[in-house]
């Protein structure tokens, strides 16, 4: 607990118990400690935690019985506590939305904010699951399914939600493999759409020379995404004083590395090189993660000094950021795929003027030629 800050110690404790509810650390059902266990264990007055779990029972959250202890209530699903929790959901978003507008904010940064925190609590979820993407079993119409297998971009993640808005019949299968993941998955026939990054060390172009030796014969679409900024994550204030890649052979430097196969892995690896610089000079290069939120997580929480991502994801993050070259980011879908009614709503989508303005609002990215396409070969 902070008693530096503005908001009063019961409203944290609340915020805290809540938080844990919504990430499954805490169960439906599961005792909190009594009042005087956790007023002992936080050394405060009782009368703090007191006010803290009455505030959680008026909003339904636990329930307090005489002699039995404060109970997380179980999850309801009746029709009637599903519409209640869907309403109480709707005013606490429309009053933060008035707020931020009555700040000077607008909608399209509002939104922008909004997506890249979501998705970085979606990536925070992931890693307290090992990394392993948990699927329910639904019987669904796979007809109305997108799959999609690439490289990680929080745009990608606007644009699914934006779709589901726009069609709530439609589903998007999101599965970070990397670039070289995303072009294998095609090739197999197992997405109907990859996302790509991939600089080419001979010409200095990125995806296309990749399109051709990966799939040669192939007519496909590449519908322009955007630009992105790469660079090096670091903590806020840069305490270490990184400036370069030079300093990651440093002794007392320690970085966090992306996945083989993904693009800014094969950038990194371009960039060193460059710079004459052996991955076995770097503490950190084998400890390898799958997306740019979670190298950014990585350097937040203080496992490693440095990390290289995109600059959204650093922003998100509150890091400090050390722009390393600007990238192309492509969705790669066969023609037939392209042509196809299933892929038109993405299509319409991309080209949406307020996705564009939402993506741009991010952070690091140019959308100048979003939406642009051209067939290949």
């Amino acid at each position: 607990m902070d008693d530096t800050v503005e908001t009063p110690l019961f409203k944290q404790i609340s915020e805290q118990i809540k938080q844990g509810i919504a990430s499954n650390q805490i169960q439906p059902g599961k005792h909190l400690p009594t009042v005087r266990q956790l007023a002992k264990s936080l050394g405060i007055n009782p009368s703090t935690v007191s006010k803290a779990y009455l505030e959680l029972e008026k909003e339904k959250i636990v329930i307090s019985r005489r002699g039995g202890g404060t109970i997380v209530v179980s999850k309801v699903d009746t029709p009637l506590a599903t519409k209640l929790r869907h309403s109480r959901l709707s005013n606490i978003v429309s009053d933060q939305v008035l707020y931020n507008l009555s700040l000077g904010f607008s909608p399209d940064e509002i939104e922008a904010e909004f997506s890249l925190h979501l998705s970085r609590w979606r990536e925070e979820r992931r890693e307290r699951e090992n990394n392993v993407q948990i699927q329910e079993q639904k019987t669904l119409d796979r007809s109305n399914t997108i799959i999609f297998v690439g490289s990680h971009d929080p745009a990608f993640h606007v644009l699914a939600n934006k779709l589901k808005n726009r069609y709530p019949e439609m589903e998007v299968e999101i599965n970070h493999a990397g670039s070289l993941g995303g072009l294998i998955a095609l090739q197999e026939g197992r997405s109907h759409l990859a996302g790509i990054h991939l600089l080419d060390e001979e010409t200095g172009e990125y995806n296309y020379p990749y399109l051709k030796h990966l799939l040669p014969g192939r007519e496909l679409a590449v519908v322009h995404m955007a630009y992105r900024i790469q660079g090096l994550m670091v903590a806020k204030g840069n305490p270490k004083n990184i400036k370069s890649l030079k300093d990651l052979e440093r002794d007392d430097v320690v970085i966090v590395n992306r996945q083989k196969g993904s693009g800014t892995r094969v950038l990194l690896d371009f960039e060193l090189r460059k710079c004459g610089i052996g991955p076995s000079r770097i503490k950190g290069y084998e400890r390898e993660l799958d997306t740019h939120l979670a190298v950014a997580k990585s350097v937040l929480h203080g496992e490693a000094d440095v990390g290289i991502g995109i600059q959204a994801a650093a922003d998100t993050n509150g890091l400090n950021f050390i722009p390393l070259s600007r990238e192309r980011y492509d969705l790669v879908i066969p023609i037939e795929n392209y042509k196809s009614k299933l892929i038109a709503p993405i299509l319409e989508t991309i080209a949406n003027p307020d996705f564009r303005a939402v993506v741009k609002n991010m952070g690091g990215y140019d959308t100048s030629q979003t939406g642009s396409t051209t067939f290949f070969p």
